[in-house]
Order: C-alpha cells, then structure tokens, then sequence
C-alpha cells in the first residue's frame, strides 16, 4: 500500500505541474491573440459567449477531461487560453489530478506489475503479448490515417 500512495503522490505533483504549466501556456497565448492578429476575432460577442461559457461551466469539463487520454491538455490549455478564473480552475484542477493519479498509481502499478510477472515466468507469452499489442497499434493507426486520406477536406474558401 505504501507503493501505491508513494506512486500516487508523485503522480499528483506531476500532473498538478503538467497540467498547471499547460494552463498558464494557455493563458499567456490567449493574451497574445487579444493584442495580435486574432484581436478582431476575439473581440466578436460569439467569441465573448464562449469565453463566458467557459470561464462559468469549464471547471467540471477539466476536472473530468483528466479521465480521458488526449482531451486533458487541449482542456487545460483552453481553460487557460479563455481566461477561466483561478478560484474555478484549481479546484478542478486538483479534484481532476488526484482521480488521474489515484487511477494510473492503481491500475497502472497493477498492469506494470502483471506484465513484470508475464516476462518472469511465461517470457515467450510474454513477448506475444507485447506483439500482439504492437500489431494492434501499428493497425488502428494505418486504418485512422487511410480513413483520413479518403475524407475530403474542406479549404478555408469553403468555410467562409
């Protein structure tokens, strides 16, 4: 048990800096496009609503966006980039972090453990296992990008 708190904790105090840096990332490039280019479009009371939006009923979305894989850092980064006030942001920011380290210290330790194990006293079941998931990897990412490259994009002409 000592394992998992150790391994929790430090966990925690990574996201925590990982997640807050991707934060003030955010926030630092939303000032930016407030003073540059992107001044115009950040100005229009579309882009104001959102903003709103999510400066009010962001916090439950990052604090659940730390249960997903991928949507975390676009989630904090937005947060950050549409200015959600500190006093609504780290709470969930903390809430969010400690269920991320809890689950990854649990399960991630078990399923570390588990192939350790897998290696030690089967090495040949051991190696398929690892193959099999290499294969499985390598195939969803060739059917992802031929999907992709048979969808046709839009231009920006079509947008507008």
């Amino acid at each position: 048990m000592d394992k998992v708190l150790l391994t929790a904790a430090g966990l925690y105090a990574i996201v925590l800096l990982r997640a807050g840096g991707t934060f003030a990332v955010g926030w630092l490039a939303g000032a930016g496009a407030r003073r540059g280019k992107l001044a115009a479009r950040t100005s229009s009371a579309k882009f104001q609503r959102a903003e709103r939006a999510i400066q009010r009923w962001g916090a439950p979305v990052v604090a659940v966006s730390f249960l997903t894989v991928g949507f975390q850092t676009a989630a904090n980064f937005l947060a950050g980039s549409m200015r959600m006030p500190l006093p609504r942001y780290l709470p969930a920011l903390f809430i969010g972090g400690a269920c991320w380290a809890l689950v990854y210290a649990t399960a991630g330790l078990g399923a570390l453990e588990m192939l350790t194990r897998l290696f030690a006293e089967r090495t040949a079941l051991g190696v398929a296992a690892v193959a099999a998931l290499l294969v499985a990897v390598c195939g969803v990412v060739l059917y992802r990008r031929r999907s992709a490259a048979r969808t046709p994009r839009k231009t920006a002409a079509e947008d507008v």
